[in-house]
């Protein structure tokens, strides 16, 4: 099991991704600042022990402690 960063988790791609990364046994941080994302979007997820949601903007440092990142933090310009 890893301990896994989703920046931008609380969107549609990073909802899904969170979803997988606990479907296939690991823990995952999800950080968002809602700014495109939901808290909805991962809202069944918040039952989950493996699963720990923070409001964070990734402008600003945090230091965690994780073996994985992926980094969808940015707003989708079409």
């Amino acid at each position: 099991m890893k301990r896994i960063l989703v920046t931008g988790g609380a969107g549609f791609v990073g909802s899904h991704l969170c979803e997988r990364l606990i479907e296939a046994g690991h823990e995952v941080l999800c950080v968002d600042n809602y700014y495109t994302g939901s808290r909805r979007n991962v809202a069944h997820l918040l039952a989950n022990p493996n699963f720990e949601l923070m409001r964070h903007d990734v402008t600003f440092p945090l230091f965690a402690e994780v073996d994985e990142i992926y980094n969808l933090a940015c707003p989708a310009s079409p």
